[in-house]
């Protein structure tokens, strides 16, 4: 039922709104070309139709501009595809801002559990004990990353916030006015943005969204529980990369380190200070003003000078003086208001959000490698030391490492960021700056190499108040992480360092390459058997485990329902802390407003407390477990046919955008890490991967081998196990119906000329192959008539996304076939490509 009333209220606050301002949006005269709205129905109609009976999209948008537009130069026809991409562009922020919207009355039929729901389930059964007992060690970390698949500046994002008030109000003038707005304001960066700029567009959502939100959050949470004294302030937390991964970025420095720490603390006392300034009109007796007016002051200064910082005591101090005045002179008057500053600076604190430093391992083997060099201890390569000798210089050699003494700016810049982190954590609290993660982990020596160079770089060991955080991300870490942390935690100085941690071991799963490396069905087994073995692993050696999951917007590279992911995990994983990665588009569609962050932010706490409290244990039996190996195998053994054809990098290269990521003024990273001449699947990026195939609208990473593998099963009379463990197996469930909505957000028809290609055809064939074998097979274990069955709502609003980019993505591909034939305006035609990147990216709101 609840599925049925939510779609009926999605088709009257959504689709029914939408098809009303977009046709406002569509007779605005742009840029004097009159009726450039107008034909763009008309040209997503040829589109369908062209394409649907086999067209080629040259061929569809030659016709289209014969027979409709009247547009007989191609300099002309250039131009008008460029407008006909700006309108779309727009029309995805208008469609976005109806859903963001009808969202709070979308949860009104939700089926979900919120927070108010264990509650209330929770006084049915009268088991408040446990709960409080859960909530008040519980913890989720949000982890806010700086990928290029964000690119909305703060004006755009005012405009749609703006757009979502007057759209609540069916304000319809001013919501014309602000559509005429939006299509006079540039939505792209006129220049490739630096990571301080990515940096500043996220600060802009924490300190207009998230500052707010997870205050309003915990006060609910301490309202609703029978403990007085609740005061797990960490039971949301934000966590921040932009500015700290260096990871394949060589533009982040340790000045842009430096400089968002600052702008972190910086608006963080900014709201403090907004919060403080409407405190200060209630609270206008005698005995309170003047420590008020002193915070006051401080905090003003603070804003403006970023020399001048004030700490953690100099913050509650007062505002804990306050209380008790008003308490015992005032009749606590205003209590109420005041607590909920208290409560925000002390989940805050100084910091906002720990700013996460982040470099892949091969950069820290060059930089020991050139610190022990230059030390005379080895003379060219680390192959010249045996194991037992490299540890014992790691874990044990005085040396000290400056930063003048090398000239290599990676070598120079690790040098420098390392003992800044001290200077950081001094303006920003411990938890301003204290994790360090090693991409492409692989072995102990990932771990070692950065707790030796903090050693080097001047910290104590006794004092390197940072988690050391290893990351598997491909499948011979995960299959080597078993080893690698059993050999750390047997070393009584890396032992030693955890118990200074209070023996708690963070350790991040990446989704992104693992997809890349195994194909999606065995990355995600893999991730999920390494959390068992890691979980048992650290609780044997007495260390409590958490998991840092490396959750892009794609089901390719982690994404999918969060909810669903966290509440299918086996028993045998340890819970203790729920901690994810955001990024690119999910920032803003997912938690972009307040009500959107309060719900997915419940629904990562009741995943977590599904596991502990009341959910089901979730146990995959032996036989389970034999056939999602079986599954496994078969999947990987046909994506890595796949990966290793010879068409596969080629194809990639020259008929799909992987090169014009790097073009697009999206972010601040390069596409793919290093400088080789030749693109290798290792060096390249998995957003540029996985964004390739989204733009090509095939979605190869999120399903490619699981129609194969679950075919072969049937062959051998299996099928029938397969169906069980769709039902009975939560995990099993949750990656297929993730690959549902991989396969719904494909559209072959798009690309099917290629198969006429003579030297690519049979590699489209291959692809176009399994997606109709995925297809098939998924909705034969389901039993589901459609792809998606029991989400209508959101199968609803991917339709009306591809609907409104398909005109774009034609002219992609138009300029895409004119490139490869190279025909003139080839320069325009490479623009078109880049630019067509960016509307395609939003509307799928989780491309990348």
């Amino acid at each position: 039922m609840h599925q049925t009333e939510r779609l009926e209220t999605f088709k009257k606050s959504v689709t029914n709104k939408f098809n009303v301002y977009n046709s406002l949006f569509l007779n605005l005269p742009y840029r004097n070309i009159e009726n450039v709205g107008m034909l763009i129905p008309l040209l997503f109609d040829q589109c369908e139709k062209g394409l649907k009976s086999g067209k080629h999209p040259q061929e569809i948008l030659d016709t289209f501009f014969k027979n409709y537009a009247d547009i007989k130069e191609e300099k002309d026809q250039i131009d008008f595809m460029f407008r006909i991409i700006q309108y779309v562009e727009r029309q995805v922020v208008l469609y976005d801002s109806v859903e963001d919207a009808a969202f709070p009355k979308l949860q009104e039929h939700s089926s979900s559990l919120s927070i108010k729901d264990y509650f209330q389930f929770v006084d049915k059964n009268k088991d408040w004990d446990k709960l409080a007992e859960q909530l008040s060690t519980f913890s989720a970390r949000i982890v806010f990353t700086a990928h290029p698949t964000q690119f909305y500046t703060p004006e755009v994002l005012d405009i749609i916030g703006e757009l979502r008030s007057l759209i609540l109000e069916d304000r319809i003038n001013d919501i014309d006015l602000t559509l005429q707005q939006l299509g006079l304001t540039s939505l792209i960066n006129a220049k490739k943005p630096t990571p301080l700029d990515e940096a500043k567009n996220i600060i802009y959502i924490l300190r207009n969204v998230y500052y707010d939100a997870v205050g309003h959050l915990f006060s609910y949470i301490k309202g609703n529980v029978p403990n007085a004294n609740f005061n797990n302030y960490n039971i949301m937390k934000l966590g921040f990369w932009p500015g700290g991964d260096r990871d394949g970025n060589p533009f982040v420095t340790a000045d842009i380190t430096k400089d968002v720490a600052d702008e972190l603390r910086v608006n963080l006392m900014k709201c403090y200070y907004n919060d403080l300034k409407q405190l200060r009109k209630k609270l206008t007796f005698k005995d309170v003003q003047e420590p008020l007016n002193k915070l006051r002051d401080s905090l003003y200064v603070a804003m403006f000078n970023r020399e001048k910082t004030v700490d953690y005591q100099n913050l509650i101090g007062p505002l804990e003086t306050v209380r008790e005045t008003l308490t015992e002179k005032y009749h606590a008057l205003y209590l109420k208001d005041l607590d909920q500053l208290i409560d925000k600076v002390k989940i805050f604190k100084t910091h906002f959000a720990t700013l996460d430093i982040r470099q892949d391992q091969s950069k820290h083997i060059l930089v020991v490698e050139s610190i022990l060099k230059q030390n005379d201890i080895i003379k060219d390569t680390l192959d010249e030391l045996d194991q037992e000798e490299l540890i014992a210089i790691l874990l044990h050699k005085d040396l000290k490492a400056n930063a003048s003494d090398f000239s290599d700016d990676i070598i120079k810049d690790t040098l420098i960021n390392i003992p800044q982190l001290k200077e950081i954590q001094n303006r920003n609290g411990e938890e301003g700056c204290n994790r360090y993660i090693i991409s492409n982990s692989e072995d102990i020596f990932s771990v070692l190499f950065v707790y030796a160079l903090f050693r080097w770089c001047g910290w104590e060991a006794n004092t390197i108040t940072f988690d050391i955080v290893p990351l598997f991300e491909t499948m011979n870490g995960m299959a080597g992480a078993e080893a690698t942390m059993e050999a750390l935690f047997k070393m009584p100085e890396y032992r030693a360092h955890l118990e200074r941690r209070n023996n708690v071991q963070t350790i991040m799963l990446g989704f992104s390459d693992g997809t890349k490396d195994g194909g999606y069905l065995k990355a995600n087994w893999s991730i999920l058997k390494t959390k068992e073995t890691l979980s048992k692993v650290c609780k044997k050696n007495g260390i409590k485990a958490v998991f840092f999951d490396g959750r892009g917007g794609p089901p390719a590279r982690g994404g999918g329902k969060t909810h669903r992911f966290y509440a299918a995990q086996t028993k045998d994983v340890a819970n203790h802390e729920i901690q994810l990665t955001i990024q690119g588009q999910t920032i803003t569609s997912t938690y972009g407003t307040k009500e959107q962050f309060m719900h997915n932010s419940e629904q990562l706490l009741t995943a977590g407390l599904s596991n502990n409290l009341f959910g089901k244990e979730n146990v995959i039996s032996k036989d389970s477990r034999k056939l999602m190996e079986d599954l496994s195998e078969l999947s990987f053994s046909k994506y890595d046919a796949l990966k290793r054809h010879e068409m596969f990098i080629p194809y990639l290269e020259n008929k799909s955008t992987l090169k014009y990521y790097t073009k697009a003024n999206i972010g601040s990273r390069p596409g793919k890490r290093g400088n080789k001449a030749k693109l290798e699947l290792t060096d390249l990026r998995a957003i540029s991967f996985v964004g390739s195939w989204s733009q090509l609208k095939q979605n190869v990473p999120g399903y490619f081998g699981i129609g194969t593998a679950i075919k072969t099963l049937k062959d051998d009379g299996r099928i029938e196990e397969v169906k069980t463990l769709f039902d009975e197996v939560p995990f099993f469930k949750a990656l297929m119906l993730n690959s549902m909505m991989s396969l719904t957000k494909c559209y072959f028809e798009l690309t099917s000329y290629m198969k006429e290609d003579p030297e690519y055809g049979d590699f489209w064939q291959i692809l176009h192959t399994e997606y109709e074998l995925s297809k098939e097979m998924l909705l034969l274990i389901s039993g589901f008539d459609i792809l998606m069955q029991n989400e209508g709502v959101s199968r609803e609003s991917v339709k009306i996304r591809e609907n409104i980019v398909l005109p774009l993505l034609a002219i992609q591909q138009y300029a895409l076939q004119k490139i490869g034939q190279n025909a003139g305006f080839k320069e325009e035609y490479e623009k078109i490509v880049t630019r067509s990147l960016y509307g395609n990216i939003n509307a799928s709101r989780n491309s990348a």
